[in-house]
């Protein structure tokens, strides 16, 4: 017994934290697979008039949160929102929700996200996520795929606007940009990476 107490103490602390830490990792890894297993599918969680209410809700929001947003946004090539994306576990941080592609103002095709964790930040447990395409290649790729994943199918840059700062196509170089809006306005230290993207169903 003495023996075995010992030998865990002179065990580096480093090692001993990495052991506690692995379950965390195992627990986060499985949920994550279950939402993505989830993958594509009908349109069952809303319909499909309900998704697009809940987006004019959110770029509404977006609209009075960042300033030149109506003017950025029309230049776009599309416009992909996620409205109310919700955490789906407590610790886990897997996220999942439904939002509409549009393209002209008018909404093209309806998709679902699910991710390990959407954003680093604690108690924000609702968001709106919204990717902007700049460039008609980087739209249509996205739209040929079967499931887009961030960060592997395209890469999101996250705009980090300050407070009081404006957005405009003149400081904007990426194909494909992402805001993400939470309760309390811009969120910034995100993250996107990893988050798997599929089409759903349109609703009858």
């Amino acid at each position: 017994m003495s023996e075995t107490m010992s030998s865990r103490k002179s065990q580096p602390t480093s090692q001993r934290r990495r052991r506690r830490a692995r379950p965390a990792t195992v627990l986060r890894a499985a949920f994550l697979a279950l939402l993505l297993a989830a993958g594509p599918g009908p349109l069952a969680a809303a319909s499909a008039q309900a998704i697009d209410a809940k987006v004019d809700a959110a770029l509404e929001r977006f609209h009075k949160e960042v300033k030149g947003a109506a003017e950025f946004l029309q230049s776009a090539k599309g416009v992909l929102v996620f409205a109310g994306v919700i955490k789906a576990g407590i610790g886990v941080g897997g996220e999942r929700g439904e939002g509409a592609l549009r393209i002209g103002g008018k909404t093209v095709d309806y998709y679902s996200i699910t991710s390990a964790s959407i954003g680093l930040q604690l108690g924000a447990q609702k968001k709106d996520v919204i990717l902007v395409f700049m460039e008609s290649q980087a739209l249509d790729k996205f739209r040929e795929s079967e499931g887009w994943k961030a960060g592997v199918d395209g890469s999101v840059a996250l705009i980090d606007i300050g407070v009081g700062k404006s957005i405009d196509t003149a400081t904007v170089k990426s194909p494909i940009v992402g805001f993400v809006v939470g309760q309390k306005g811009l969120m910034y230290n995100l993250t996107l990476e990893g988050s798997k993207i599929h089409k759903l169903k349109k609703a009858k």
